[in-house]
């Protein structure tokens, strides 16, 4: 429904100067006639139709057929004792702005019927006065029936627009929080790394601080090195959000093995995928390596990729002690953000833990993401 404030109707495609005629016209009508009496009646019926008129935007159920109902009367009777049968285009712009479906088309019925056969029934008392205004009769009778199903049709249109409207905000919002997540594990799987790398090469460099100081210097500077590394990459994350690539990521990994003192072992070739997927892979083998090298206790870590018509297969095997009992490598950031980056481009993430003979962790992506 309108505003109750919507006297003059908007959107019609009649101007708002035409709607202010249609409002005084009817007492140019009424002061036709000679009787004093006559037109205080005509007046009354003026006033009760435009009050009833406002109070039908501001009234809901029953009470807006009421007042819809007295208008039909008060139109009617202006037709036939005035010649005046313009309120029932206010009646038919009203009517176009009830939602609810059934009581806009018995409404629109018995409107349409009871205007056509009060201005014809008009026709029969005085003639002459509805033959000079015989055009704009035509032009009513065409807004009775046109502008209810125009009104309605708008109103419906609206309607869904101002729900894609909503919808979009809603998304707009679910975006920012996924990309504000998203940043989170970015920044949480690039400086995981680089700290783990830190904190290895810092332990390893105190225990070489005496027996070898020279190697325990080079350890130092290493950690510098990936300390200004960890911060570029850092900036770049913030500012360009730039893509990681499997190349890249492998000698990463290569470099926080080898600090690890871990052997690596990889098997097969990467394919050739769309750089989102290659992204989240990589990002998903960051986090996999990080936990590895923190919890696994292992000696050696294996990368074997594989590829087939169901699509792209990562096995990340390590031969640490395969239990996993801390909850929070579990359901923290680490697993949690892998299965969550995987899930938007529809794979899988599967855990495979033996006792003493360690952790495989196998990624999968389908073949119809690679496509994408």
């Amino acid at each position: 429904m309108q505003n109750w404030f919507h006297i003059f109707p908007k959107n019609t495609g009649l101007s708002l100067y035409l709607w202010i005629i249609f409002c005084l016209l009817p007492f140019y009508f009424i002061f036709r006639s000679s009787s004093f009496m006559e037109i205080i009646i005509g007046i009354l019926m003026i006033v009760l139709f435009f009050a009833s008129y406002r109070l039908s935007f501001i009234k809901q159920g029953w009470t807006v057929y009421v007042s819809v109902g007295i208008e039909m009367a008060i139109s009617i009777g202006m037709t036939l004792y005035f010649g005046y049968a313009y309120f029932s285009l206010f009646l038919a712009f009203f009517i176009g702005n009830i939602r609810n479906k059934a009581g806009f088309i018995s409404l629109y019925v018995v409107h349409l019927v009871t205007t056509i056969a009060a201005i014809t029934i008009g026709f029969f008392i005085d003639i002459q006065l509805f033959y000079s205004q015989l055009p704009f009769i035509i032009i009513t009778l065409i807004g009775v029936i046109l502008l209810p199903f125009n009104m309605y049709n708008r109103n419906k249109r609206e309607k869904l627009e101002d729900e894609l409207e909503d919808a979009n905000e809603r998304i707009s919002e679910l975006l920012i929080v996924e990309e504000r997540q998203r940043i989170a594990r970015d920044l949480h799987d690039t400086l995981g790394q680089k700290l783990s790398l830190i904190g290895l090469k810092s332990d390893l460099a105190g225990k070489l601080v005496e027996k070898d100081p020279d190697k325990a210097k080079s350890e130092i500077n290493d950690i510098h090195q990936t300390a200004r590394t960890a911060l570029m990459e850092v900036r770049e994350l913030v500012s360009t959000m730039k893509s990681v690539k499997w190349k890249d990521e492998i000698i990463r990994v290569k470099q926080v093995l080898e600090a690890a003192q871990m052997e690596f072992i990889i098997e097969g070739t990467f394919p050739q995928i769309p750089l989102l997927i290659e992204h989240v892979v990589s990002m998903c083998m960051r986090e996999a390596i990080t936990n590895m090298v923190k919890h696994s206790k292992a000696t050696l870590c294996r990368i074997h990729v594989e590829q087939n018509l169901n699509g792209t297969k990562i096995l990340i095997h390590d031969n640490g002690i395969g239990e996993i009992n801390d909850e929070d490598l579990l359901k923290g950031n680490g697993i949690k953000g892998m299965k969550e980056r995987l899930g938007f481009i529809n794979g899988t993430l599967e855990i495979d833990t033996k006792s003493g003979k360690g952790t495989t962790l196998i990624i999968r992506v389908p073949e119809i993401a690679n496509r994408l």
